[in-house]
């Protein structure tokens, strides 16, 4: 299984980006896709997951949303009304199991696959 994503730039406060996800193997079908955000010295950062339901961080919580195109075999990431707190590498990872805890849709250790990040700057 492959990750690759893309669709990262340069926008103003409350702008809006739209990232993409191209995962190639079984794992798109069923599964879970999510997205995570790093920023430098820090964590990786849970922003949104798409298992058994679609689930999203508080602090992106009616901004975001996480869907899949099955046909094209990408995840996207409608990233709207963005602030400067958003800036950050984006990765989009994936596993064969399907999350319904947080627990579980939220730990980047849970996840088998990962994308290469793709940078999101919001200016103010």
């Amino acid at each position: 299984v492959q990750l690759q994503a893309s669709g990262g730039g340069l926008v103003q406060t409350g702008g809006s980006l739209r990232l993409s996800c191209v995962v190639s193997g079984s794992t798109f079908s069923r599964g879970t896709v999510a997205w995570f955000r790093q920023t430098p010295g820090k964590e990786r950062e849970f922003v949104a997951a798409d298992g058994r339901g679609r689930y999203y961080s508080d602090s992106v919580k009616g901004r975001f949303t996480i869907f899949r195109d099955s046909a094209k075999n990408t995840v996207y990431l409608q990233m709207n009304d963005l602030n400067t707190e958003d800036t950050a590498v984006y990765f989009c990872a994936a596993d064969d199991r399907t999350f319904n805890v947080r627990a579980y849709f939220s730990q980047a250790n849970r996840y088998y696959y990962w994308g290469q990040g793709t940078q999101v700057t919001v200016s103010s």
